[in-house]
């Protein structure tokens, strides 16, 4: 099987060590994963703020990357989400694109998916000493019905204790440009998450998203909380 990693634009400039995680975990379960260079951004930003012609032009681009891949895994339900859910409805006007993008959907994956619904791996080998409670991202659980394989995954992690996170499914607030438009609602939304996490008794707080870690994690900083964020790719690359 010729697994290629989507790295996805916010990981590569902001959060590296979630795709040099991704590529660990990957590699623990036999893959060696191919990394594509030319490789950049799905175009959900410019999708999700109307600007479809110029999310076309990445959508195609996206396409001829990952093209010759048996699978693609991303560590992102996010972007997952946008090639699969969306590229048809985007491309629909031109067959040919709609018939590849339909295809492209089919072989993508986020990370935790794909080890446990396509290589059918729960135990990756980690150990995290650490309380742990879990924030599902939306775009995964809504868009990729990503429920159960996250916790199936953290629960065979060694002398991890998984807390219970009181509206686990609620949204973090973050939505990308929902946050900038609306950032009193987002705002709103995100002290009540942050609340929800401090009364976890937890010491990380994990998700399949760095775009919604990257929202918690400013709500924590800002309330100087101890609890710290750390993508689900991260937890399970350690040892």
């Amino acid at each position: 099987m010729r697994v290629a990693v989507f790295v996805t634009c916010l990981v590569d400039q902001l959060f590296p060590s979630v795709a040099e995680a991704t590529v660990t975990v990957l590699r623990r379960c036999g893959i060696e994963p191919e990394l594509a260079l030319d490789q950049t951004c799905c175009g959900q930003i410019a999708f999700n703020d109307g600007f479809w012609p110029e999310s076309r032009v990445l959508a195609r681009r996206h396409l001829n990357v990952f093209e010759h891949a048996d699978a693609v895994v991303t560590p992102s339900g996010s972007c997952a989400a946008m090639v699969r859910e969306f590229y048809p409805v985007m491309l629909k006007e031109d067959q040919d694109l709609t018939a590849r993008a339909h295809h492209a959907g089919e072989r993508t994956y986020e990370l935790t998916e794909f080890l446990v619904d396509v290589l059918h791996r729960s135990d990756v080998g980690a150990r995290f000493p650490h309380r742990v409670t879990y924030h599902a991202s939306c775009h995964g659980l809504r868009g990729l019905g990503v429920r159960h394989q996250p916790l199936e995954l953290l629960s065979h992690v060694r002398d991890l204790e998984l807390r219970p996170l009181d509206g686990v499914e609620e949204c973090c607030g973050f939505g990308g440009m929902f946050a900038v438009k609306f950032s009193a609602l987002s705002g709103s939304m995100l002290d009540t998450k942050i609340r929800a996490i401090e009364a976890s008794d937890a010491e990380v707080v994990t998700a399949t998203d760095a775009s919604c870690l990257m929202q918690i994690d400013g709500g924590l900083r800002r309330r100087r909380s101890r609890i710290r964020s750390l993508h689900l790719a991260e937890i399970l690359a350690s040892q």
